[in-house]
């Protein structure tokens, strides 16, 4: 496990469809990068983000489901390498029953463990080595939420 000084905490700032997938824009004050990820992955995390309740259960619904049913807690997602543009992550659960108490950490990706956050109200955290080498790309959301902005004002 990482150690905190090597983490940097972010938060999904705003998931934007493209042509075939979803760009999440993850970011701080300081930066804010790009994930693409799956449309209907993307979609979910845009409906965990604005708290849409669902009319049946999406998988990201059952998982949570059955970590609640399990006494699973997921205490904090890793967004800890990045390799061939490529990213990869890791859950960190607490199991806690009759049996006692276990900390797991789970390979899994960024996408969906950023629909788990969202939805468990997690922290989320960038490895350091990983926040230093991605491309920022606060500009480039600042111009698009300026422009659209505007065009927002033009159709009042």
């Amino acid at each position: 496990m990482a150690a905190k000084n090597d983490l940097v905490p972010v938060r999904v700032r705003v998931v934007l469809p493209t042509n075939n997938a979803s760009a999440v824009f993850i970011g701080n004050d300081e930066k804010t990068f790009v994930i693409y990820v799956d449309q209907s992955v993307g979609a979910a995390i845009a409906m965990f983000m604005r708290g849409i309740q669902k009319e049946r259960p999406l998988t990201h619904d059952l998982i949570g489901s059955l970590f609640a049913g399990l006494g699973v807690t997921l205490d904090r997602v890793i967004i800890n390498d990045l390799r061939n543009s490529t990213y990869f992550a890791r859950l960190y659960l607490t199991c806690e029953n009759e049996l006692g108490k276990k900390i797991v950490e789970v390979d899994a990706r960024p996408s969906d463990s950023l629909a788990l956050a969202l939805q468990a109200k997690c922290p989320v955290f960038v490895a350091r080595r990983v926040f230093d080498v991605v491309e920022d790309m606060s500009e480039a959301l600042k111009k698009m939420s300026e422009s659209e902005g505007e065009a927002d004002e033009e159709e009042k």
